[in-house]
């Protein structure tokens, strides 16, 4: 099985910045695609960005030019560094990542999420 471990949220003013951090363990023969989602209450899940084994990155619309995906292979370990926040980007933050398994078969895992606040 595989285990994500997110770290990074927390309290922030509006203008700053927050680096967001989930790491990957387990029974993992490759990470295709690594992502972070997010979700404000009572709304939905939605992508906030992703990132390939290749480094092709897509991000929502909303935090182009403020938030970047980066990953460490090595240490299936995915990066959200995000500035200038807006009370808008108040959410939980989930990792999600896919892959294959030693064993053979594919998995898509969630990480327990990070809240987000962005508050004055």
């Amino acid at each position: 099985q595989v285990q994500l471990v997110e770290s990074g949220g927390g309290l922030v003013q509006p203008g700053g910045s927050l680096r967001l951090s989930c790491a990957a363990s387990g029974s993992i023969s490759s990470i295709d695609v690594m992502g972070w989602y997010c979700q404000a209450p009572g709304e939905q899940r939605e992508l906030v960005a992703a990132i390939t084994s290749g480094g092709s990155t897509n991000y929502a619309d909303s935090v182009k030019g403020r938030f970047t995906i980066s990953r460490d292979n090595a240490k299936n370990t995915v990066y959200l560094q995000m500035n200038s926040l807006k009370p808008e980007d108040t959410a939980v933050y989930y990792c999600n990542t896919r892959g294959r398994l030693v064993t053979g078969p594919k998995f898509s895992s969630w990480g327990q999420g990070t809240q987000v606040t962005v508050s004055s």
